[in-house]
């Protein structure tokens, strides 16, 4: 690819990766990192697809692949408890202003637990069934289904607080 090619490239895909991978890991910089190191694993291997759908169905692996590997390296190194003590309630809200629809939404899916966020996500947002989360994550589609039934009421939990 030339060097046109590849800065038109990126910005075709740059904002959708970055997205999938911010909502997985929840911190703009590995975010960040994330999408840059799968464009460059696109860009770097010549790789042939037959479609612009392929491509994008290929970026979006790779970009969910390497988010998941990047949690599961952070909380090896953190731990879970490390990563709840440094949860720290924002002072900037006052909770006498109802949030809109969407920052409600937002504010309880990041006090989620790590695991069913990923579900969720992965569920919701990016549209998956859970054949092809359990290709992704290597989790038994039992357990992923146990996961997002049990994500999904901790968020509904969590919505009903928020909301108060």
């Amino acid at each position: 690819m030339t060097r046109q090619e590849i800065t038109e490239f990126y910005g075709a895909h740059h904002r959708r990766l970055y997205n999938i991978a911010w909502r997985i890991l929840r911190d703009p910089d590995e975010a960040e990192e994330v999408m840059h190191d799968t464009i460059l694993k696109f860009v770097s291997h010549d790789r042939d697809f037959a479609s612009q759908g392929q491509i994008s169905a290929w970026l979006a692996r790779t970009c969910i692949r390497a988010s998941i590997d990047r949690l599961r390296e952070r909380h090896r190194r953190d731990g879970f408890l490390e990563e709840y003590a440094r949860e720290v309630p924002r002072e900037d809200e006052d909770p006498q202003i109802p949030l809109p629809d969407l920052a409600r939404i937002r504010t309880a899916m990041e006090q989620v637990p790590d695991p069913y966020r990923l579900v969720l996500n992965l569920v919701l947002l990016e549209g998956l069934d859970y054949t092809e989360i359990a290709g992704l994550t290597g989790k038994k589609e039992t357990t992923l289904r146990s996961l997002y039934s049990r994500g999904r009421s901790k968020l509904i939990d969590l919505l009903k607080q928020v909301e108060i």
